[in-house]
C-alpha cells in the first residue's frame, strides 16, 4: 500500500470507528494493527510494542498525571467548590450579570486547582445553571458561560493536558505551565468582559440578585466566607505553581505537593468518610486508566503511520500550502480545530504532535509558542458539535427546558472569543513566551 493510500485508510478508519461509537483508545489501536498488515507489514508490530513500553510508558513526567487527577478528585469531593460559588455570588450580587461573572471567576479558580473539564462543568451546571435561570438569565448566556469557562481546566496550569504535551515535545513542563498561564487568564478575562458588555447592553440577559437576598449576609460574614472558601484553593494554586516555577520541585514532585494540599482541604471541608475516600480513589483510577489507554493506542497509531510513510505525506501537504510558514501554521491549527469536532484532546495531542512538531521545528518556529497555541485552539474541542464533550456534560445535568439546540447556540460567541484570542496571541507572541523567559530564562 502506498503512503498516500495508507494515510487515507488510517484516518478514514479512525473516523468510521468513532462514528460507530467505539472507544477512542481501541479505535486507534485497532486501526494501527490493520494498517500494519496492509502497509509496512506485521513485523513492525514488535517494534511498536517496544516503543510503547520503552518510550511512551517509561516516561517519568507522566507520573504527574495520576497525581494531578487525584488532586482534582479530592478537591471536587471536598465540597469547597459549592461554598466558593456561594461566596463569590454574594460578592458580585449587585452587578448585572453577576451570577455569570461568578461562574467565570470560580471556573478559573477550579481550572487552576482541578483541571478536569467534566468535573468543572458538571459542578457548575448543577450549582449555577438553575439559579441563573431562576433569576431570569438568558438561557444561551447561562449555558455558554458554564461550558466555555469550564473548559479552561485544560489550559490554565497545573493542567493534565500540558503535562502530556510536554512529554511529547521538547518543551519542559515548567515552560509550558508558564507559557499557558497568561493565555488562560486572557480567555477568562475575555469571557468576563463579554458577560459584562452583553448584560450592560441587554440588562434582561443577567439581572442582579435581589437585594433582600444579599441583605441577609453582612459584610463581615461575606469576608469570612471569602477567607474560608476562596483563600485555601488559592493557596493550593500558589503552592503547586510556586514550587514548580521557583525550581524547588519538578512537575511530578509539584503534583505530589498538590495532592497533599488537596487531601488536607478534603479533611477540612469534606465528610472524611472512608466511603468517600474509596470513591475518590476509584474515580481517579478510572480517569487515569482512560488517559493511559489512549496513550497506548495513539503511540501504536502514530508508530505505524510514521513507518508507513504517512509523516512524509503530511509534511509535503503542509509545506505545499500557499503563504509559506504562515500558511502552514494556519493549516495545522485549522486541522487541530477540525479534529476537535471528532476527537477529545488526548487523541488530538497524541496524534498531531509526532506529525506537526518536527515540521514546526524545521520551519524555525518557537515550539513553546506553537504548543500553547494548540492548547488554546483545543478549547474548542469541547465546544464544537457533533462530539463536543462540554455539550454532553452540561446536557446531562441541565434542567428541563434547556435543549441541545440551545447549547449549540450558546457556544457560538465563545468560540468566536477563542478565535480572537488566537489572533491576539499570534500578533503578540510575547504573551506566551514572555513569562517563561522572565521566570525560567527560556
Amino acid at each position: 500500500m502506498s503512503p498516500e493510500m495508507l494515510t487515507l485508510f488510517m484516518f478514514g478508519g479512525l473516523m468510521i470507528g468513532l462514528f460507530m461509537g467505539h472507544p477512542l483508545a481501541f479505535v486507534l489501536g485497532g486501526t494501527a494493527v490493520l494498517a500494519a498488515w496492509l502497509g509496512p507489514g506485521p513485523r513492525i508490530l514488535g517494534t511498536i510494542i517496544n516503543n510503547i513500553y520503552g518510550n511512551a510508558m517509561d516516561n517519568y513526567v507522566l507520573v504527574a498525571i495520576p497525581l494531578f487527577i487525584l488532586m482534582a478528585r479530592f478537591l471536587n469531593d471536598s465540597g469547597v467548590t459549592e461554598r466558593m460559588f456561594d461566596a463569590m455570588r454574594l460578592l458580585l450580587a449587585r452587578l448585572n450579570g453577576g451570577l455569570a461573572l461568578t461562574v467565570v471567576v470560580v471556573s478559573v479558580l477550579l481550572a487552576a486547582t482541578t483541571g478536569i473539564v467534566g468535573a468543572s462543568i458538571a459542578v457548575m451546571g448543577m450549582i449555577a445553571l438553575v439559579p441563573m435561570l431562576k433569576y431570569g438569565y438568558n438561557k444561551e448566556l447561562s449555558s455558554g458561560v458554564i461550558m466555555a469557562s469550564g473548559c479552561l481546566g485544560i489550559l490554565i496550569p497545573p493542567s493534565i493536558m500540558l503535562i502530556l504535551m510536554a512529554s511529547y515535545s521538547p518543551v519542559s513542563v515548567g515552560a509550558l505551565f508558564a507559557g499557558a498561564l497568561i493565555p488562560g487568564l486572557l480567555l477568562g478575562a475575555m469571557y468576563a468582559l463579554y458577560v459584562l458588555v452583553i448584560c450592560y447592553i441587554k440588562p434582561s440577559f443577567g439581572p442582579p440578585v435581589p437585594l433582600e437576598e444579599r441583605a441577609d449576609t453582612t459584610t463581615g460574614e461575606l469576608l469570612l466566607m471569602l477567607a474560608k472558601f476562596v483563600v485555601p484553593p488559592m493557596g493550593l494554586i500558589l503552592g503547586v505553581l510556586g514550587a514548580l516555577f521557583t525550581g524547588i520541585a519538578t512537575a511530578t514532585e509539584a503534583s505530589a505537593i498538590g495532592v497533599t494540599l488537596a487531601f488536607v482541604l478534603f479533611l477540612i471541608f469534606g465528610d472524611r468518610s472512608l466511603r468517600t475516600c474509596y470513591r475518590t480513589l476509584i474515580e481517579a483510577s478510572k480517569t487515569t486508566t482512560m488517559v493511559m489507554l489512549v496513550l497506548v493506542g495513539a503511540t501504536a497509531f502514530t508508530g505505524v503511520f510514521s513507518r508507513g510513510g504517512g509523516m512524509q505525506v503530511i509534511h509535503d501537504l503542509v509545506m505545499a500550502m500557499p503563504g509559506g510558514t504562515t500558511g502552514a501554521l494556519i493549516l495545522m491549527l485549522f486541522l487541530v480545530f477540525i479534529l476537535g469536532m471528532f476527537l477529545d484532546w488526548t487523541g488530538i495531542v497524541l496524534l498531531s504532535f509526532p506529525i506537526m512538531l518536527p515540521i514546526v521545528e524545521n520551519m524555525g518556529v518557537d515550539l513553546l509558542w506553537f504548543v500553547v497555541m494548540v492548547a488554546v485552539v483545543l478549547q474548542t474541542s469541547f465546544l464544537t458539535p457533533p462530539f463536543g464533550y462540554a455539550l454532553f456534560y452540561l446536557k446531562g445535568v441541565a434542567p428541563r427546558g434547556v435543549e441541545t439546540v440551545d447549547l449549540y447556540k450558546a457556544v457560538i460567541p465563545f468560540c468566536a472569543l477563542i478565535a480572537l484570542a488566537c489572533l491576539l496571541l499570534a500578533a503578540f507572541p510575547r504573551l506566551i513566551t514572555g513569562l517563561p523567559s522572565l521566570i525560567l530564562g527560556y
